[in-house]
């Protein structure tokens, strides 16, 4: 077990019109995510660590706008599925059962089962090797419902709070 685990598994997601095989597409997308944050409380600022050859980083630096779902610890196998498939060529939200409702002041779509969400519109894009730090103003949170929340132990194993 590394001294890094267990971390708070979030869903990202993301909306953009990209060029996909040259035809322009609006893409809605999910990436499952270890490395986020809290960064400061005034102005209330959060962070999001985006592999760069990832499509959701495309998506995010294009729209500078993204959504934080927490997930219920019962929806591991949905968070598996959109962090081990890329949402190029597919739509993750149909292909992982997870149903899409809209941010409130975003142009963004959020998850409709996670516990909470928040919504982020980016201010700074950080160069971390072979990641983007995406850091984001919280323009919306909100807890929807309790819950034990999903956390990755190391690779494909889960756990959750007690």
């Amino acid at each position: 077990m590394s001294i890094y685990n267990p971390r708070q598994v979030a869903l990202v997601t993301s909306r953009a019109e990209v060029n996909l095989i040259g035809k322009s597409v609006l893409k809605d997308n999910i990436i499952t995510v270890a490395w986020h944050m809290p960064v400061s409380f005034e102005p209330m600022l959060y962070a999001v660590s985006i592999g760069k050859t990832r499509f959701s980083c495309r998506l995010i630096k294009e729209s500078k706008a993204f959504a934080v779902n927490f997930m219920p610890f019962e929806l591991q196998k949905n968070a598996l599925f959109c962090g081990t498939n890329s949402g190029e060529h597919i739509d993750k939200f149909e292909k992982s059962g997870l149903e899409k409702e809209e941010c409130s002041s975003i142009d963004c779509p959020r998850i409709k089962d996670a516990l909470a969400h928040i919504e982020c519109e980016v201010i700074n894009e950080i160069d971390a090797g072979d990641h983007i730090i995406f850091l984001a103003k919280v323009l919306k949170s909100e807890e929807k419902k309790e819950g034990k929340r999903l956390f990755q132990d190391e690779g494909r194993r889960f756990t959750t709070t007690q």
